[in-house]
């Protein structure tokens, strides 16, 4: 007996549902190991100044929540496998994340998550993006700076090596993530 054809229709659109939901993450993950192509080293720092942050944060954004984590999870084991996604100044590999950026990187799928678990809670506008990149950098920091904190014994040297070197970047990161989730949710919207 031959099954209808609504359920054979319906069973494979779920199938490239879940295919292009896989295809979208995976997307990201190498979107986030692009961004960490882009690095400077410090001399003065074991932390490099990367577009990572950047790339999390619009990951989260515009994935949501759930994709977004699940984007950064997969991220963090493509480099614990020995995949060149993480900065070029590093290690590499497990090294790298229980590095002096392992607090960073390991926060990532929190950071994402965070960020995009707020863009659902209303309407996607650049405040409640500016406001969920800034709530991301808040766990992103937090994180990072408590593991550098562990690696130095020390708060202080932690907050020189993870955090005041970065200001600034990270703000033009936080508002160039923003402006971008922004300006794609609101072309999405002109498109339906």
């Amino acid at each position: 007996m031959t099954k209808p054809a609504s359920l054979v229709l319906g069973g494979g659109s779920r199938a490239l549902s879940w295919a292009e939901q896989g295809a979208i993450v995976i997307s990201a993950s190498l979107f986030v190991a692009l961004c960490a192509r882009v690095t400077v080293p410090l001399l003065f720092t074991p932390v490099p100044l990367t577009m990572q942050n950047f790339g999390v944060l619009l990951v989260g954004l515009t994935l949501g929540s759930r994709r977004g984590f699940v984007a950064l999870a997969l991220y963090l084991i493509e480099g614990a496998c020995g995949m060149p996604v993480f900065n070029p100044a590093g290690p590499g590999g497990v090294p790298q994340l229980l590095g002096a950026t392992g607090g960073f990187l390991l926060a990532y799928p929190f950071v994402a998550a965070l960020a995009g678990w707020i863009m659902e809670r209303g309407k996607a506008t650049f405040a409640r993006a500016l406001a969920a990149s800034v709530m991301g950098e808040v766990v992103l920091f937090a994180g990072g700076l408590a593991w550098l904190a562990v690696l130095t014994h020390s708060f202080s040297r932690a907050l020189r090596f993870g955090l005041y070197w970065f200001v600034f970047a990270e703000i033009m990161k936080v508002m160039l993530a923003a402006a971008a989730s922004a300006g794609w949710q609101y072309s999405r919207k002109e498109q339906t």
